[in-house]
């Protein structure tokens, strides 16, 4: 017994000394003309005469940081997608650190520059967002969010009015199952007056957009509220490169001006100050015989602050307004008897509404190489919208157009820590975090109106005070260079109070209540080319704190369940191959409600899916990109023949090819596919799908570019947006119920000139 209790403490002063005599690599990755990081960026090292591959990623600050090496010579290579990829060999030596710092130039977009580690917590489709962005143009602000892998969007009010969205099964109507944010400020909605997660991006000018980072499933520990089916988290520029005027016009009189200009650009070896300024105005008349007179303004200016890779300042103010007019959605029968045309409409409907942002950040590494991130965030927003989904049915004389109004106000703070720390000689990535959000909504009302001014009378109008409180941890341990475990939970806490004012002896109700959301991931890589993943977690999405208070706290925070098992596969260096089945079971669905036009909470659902994707580089300058994502959903509890979850879609498929020329000219064509899919809960009544083409050109000339876009290339006649609904035209003698649309765009052909300087 002495003698192996000797031989234990000989193995472990052995293995302990072992770790002594190691070494470690830090470094910088940054750009070369501008000294900015480049974050994101991938460090694949290995042991000189060894296969074994390994990899980290630049933090925030564009740093890495490699320790527990054991003593040698090793090469390390650099990438980023859009710049050369760099290779470098350095020594290891027991005790020290090897500093290196790299400059990486801009270059030709290579697909190769694509990796994958297993020990990325993400290793998912956002690993191709730089990959999509770069390679599709964005003309406005609804193809921001057509860069998400099987996501589909519908405009149907007059183009000022929040994009319905369709995600994985989910007619998600204008934000209800996905989480978006904007510089990690909300974009969704809370107890909105048109409906749960209401999200408009439309203060968004799209020429800012840096990167998208996306996901799909509850699996994120960072997102809280209404993430179910998904997130998408936007980040503009903290710099501009060169300042950018832009002037374009195209049929319906439609035009649209930008200006992008750098007010400061000062570097001083690694300090620098930045700040520019964006403004963008469209204006369009849109393709209805009613003109829509849609007239949006956006400015922003943003401020970035770095001192010697150590701490970041970020400063953010925005502002946009925009009015406009609608057709809505019209009935099939008056098409079909020649009262009106496909592109006419039976009311008149219109909105307006502000958004005023003011969002700033800060992040330092501390001594303990730790980062710490804090960001504070307010915003003013204001709302109105009038509808008329039902024509005369309610009303017969003066018809059935209700608006919803409202004024908010939102305050929040986030913050989060992070550290790689090591557990003997395993990587372990700390994060953790916490925050609020607190909504103050007054005058949020549902009235019965005539000519979107004059109220008739109120069915609902009070004031609103709701708050999140959260908290999250995680853990990412990475078991060995080819497997990796990620665990973490949630905590949320609400709290919700509504002030009735159209009943006194109401008055106010309050409720709280809390969820916890625990997620797990596991990566393995099988090959270096190859990694298989699976995650499972709890995600939720809260209710409107007017159904909230009437049912007394009865299904406040309904949550979802969700697995995803996939793989990546990179069979070539130029092609990424993507596969994910996936299931998600949800305590409660929102579903539209045409009468009134909101959403409301309905029953129990299940989701299962399949997602296919692929991303190639065909030629030196050709590339392409193709998913298809296919769904069952249905509600549970239901008889067979009538448990389907209206205008969920089944079928969808987007993709395209995109050309970049040595000589300038630039260009890619794209289709986007949904299938036919139920309307109603029995499939009596069916959504048609549709194809639809899009072309853009660029040609680019010394500092000018001309382009062109032709949305709706082959001129399909299609639904953009369509609905069950039961309604009654003026002279009919009872209601119908039937499918009504909003037609989608016909060609349409756009031109445009810019200048960068």
């Amino acid at each position: 017994m002495p003698n192996r209790l000797l031989l234990l403490i000989c193995f472990l002063v052995t293995s302990f000394a072992a770790q002594g005599h190691t070494g470690s690599i830090t470094g910088t990755v940054k750009e070369a003309s501008t000294g900015e990081p480049l974050i994101g960026s991938t460090v694949q090292y290995s042991k000189l005469g060894s296969d074994h591959i390994e990899g980290v990623v630049v933090d925030v600050f564009g740093k890495f940081r490699i320790n527990q090496l054991d003593i040698g010579t090793y090469t390390l290579v650099i990438s980023f997608i859009g710049y050369d990829r760099q290779s470098i060999t350095t020594r290891v030596e027991p005790d020290k650190n090897s500093v290196i710092n790299i400059s990486m130039v801009p270059g030709l977009m290579q697909l190769a520059d694509v990796t994958v580690l297993a020990s990325s917590a993400e290793n998912n489709l956002s690993t191709i967002s730089d990959v999509d962005i770069k390679l599709r143009p964005i003309n406005n602000s609804q193809d921001i969010l057509r860069l998400i892998p099987g996501l589909f969007i519908a405009q149907h009010a007059g183009g000022g009015k929040a994009e319905q969205i369709f995600l994985r099964g989910f007619d998600i109507d204008h934000g209800t199952d996905i989480n978006l944010t904007v510089d990690g400020m909300p974009v969704n909605m809370v107890s909105h007056a048109h409906g749960q997660g209401y999200s408009d991006l439309h203060f968004l000018i799209p020429e800012t957009v840096d990167n998208v980072d996306f996901n799909k499933g509850p699996y994120n520990i960072r997102k809280g509220d209404f993430t179910t089916a998904g997130y998408a988290g936007f980040e503009t520029k903290k710099s501009l490169d060169k300042n950018l005027v832009k002037i374009e016009g195209g049929q319906f009189n439609t035009i649209r001006t930008l200006a992008m200009i750098k007010l400061l650009d000062k570097r001083v070896n690694d300090n620098s100050n930045q700040l520019y300024v964006a403004s963008e105005y469209f204006l369009s008349q849109g393709y209805f015989e009613l003109p829509q007179n849609f007239n949006r303004f956006n400015v922003m200016a943003k401020y970035n602050m770095r001192v010697a890779d150590q701490s970041a300042f970020t400063a953010t103010v925005s502002t946009f307004s925009s009015h406009w007019n609608g057709s809505g959605q019209i009935p099939q029968r008056a098409v079909d008897s020649g009262l009106i045309t496909r592109f006419g409409a039976i009311s008149e409907e219109g909105g307006e509404t502000s958004r005023t942002n003011l969002n700033v950040e800060f992040q330092q590494v501390l001594a303990n190489n730790g980062i710490t991130k804090h960001q504070f965030y307010t915003s003013l927003y204001d709302f109105r919208l009038a509808s008329n989904f039902t024509f005369y049915l309610e009303d017969p004389v003066n018809g059935d157009q209700i608006t919803q109004q409202e004024s908010r106000k939102i305050y929040g703070y986030t913050g989060e820590y992070l550290h790689d720390v090591s557990l003997g000689r395993l990587p372990f990535l700390i994060e953790a975090g916490g925050g609020f959000r607190y909504d103050d909504i007054n005058d949020i009302s549902l009235s019965h109106t005539i000519n979107q001014r004059t109220v008739l009378g109120y069915n609902a109008n009070g004031n609103i005070d709701q708050t999140n409180l959260n908290l999250f941890a995680n853990g990412t341990l990475t078991f060995t260079p080819k497997f990796s475990m990620s665990a973490g939970v949630r905590i949320d806490q609400f709290h919700f109070v509504y002030e009735n004012l159209l009943d006194t002896a109401y008055s106010r109700k309050s409720v709280s209540k809390g969820v916890v959301s625990p997620k797990v991931s596991f990566n393995y890589m099988a090959t270096p080319n190859t990694t298989f993943y699976l995650k499972g977690g709890y995600g939720f999405h809260s209710n409107d704190a007017r159904v909230v208070t009437v049912q007394n706290g009865y299904d406040i925070l309904p949550k979802a369940l969700g697995a995803d098992l996939g793989t990546i596969w990179k069979p070539d260096a130029n092609i990424i191959l993507q596969a994910a089945v996936w299931v998600l079971d949800l305590d409660q669905e929102f579903v539209y409600v045409g009468d009134a036009g909101i959403v409301e909470p309905s029953g129990e659902t299940l989701r299962t899916g399949l997602d296919l994707s692929a991303r190639g580089q065909l030629f030196k300058r050709v590339y392409a990109d193709f998913d298809f994502n296919i769904t069952k959903p249905r509600a549970k509890g239901e008889p067979e023949d009538s448990n389907y979850i209206p205008l969920a879609p089944t079928i969808t498929s987007i993709g395209g090819i995109t050309v970049n020329s040595s000589f300038g000219l630039s260009g890619s064509l794209r289709y986007r596919y949904m299938g036919d899919r139920a309307a109603n809960e029995t499939n009596t009544v069916i959504a048609k799908g549709y194809t639809v083409m899009d072309m853009v050109l660029n040609y680019t000339i010394a500092n000018f570019t001309v382009n062109l876009s032709c949305q709706n290339l082959l001129d399909t006649k299609w639904n953009e947006a369509q609905f069950d609904t039961e309604s009654r035209l003026k002279d009919e003698p009872v209601p119908v119920s039937e499918i009504h649309f909003t037609p989608g765009t016909p060609r349409f052909i756009k031109v445009g000139v810019s200048l960068s300087f």
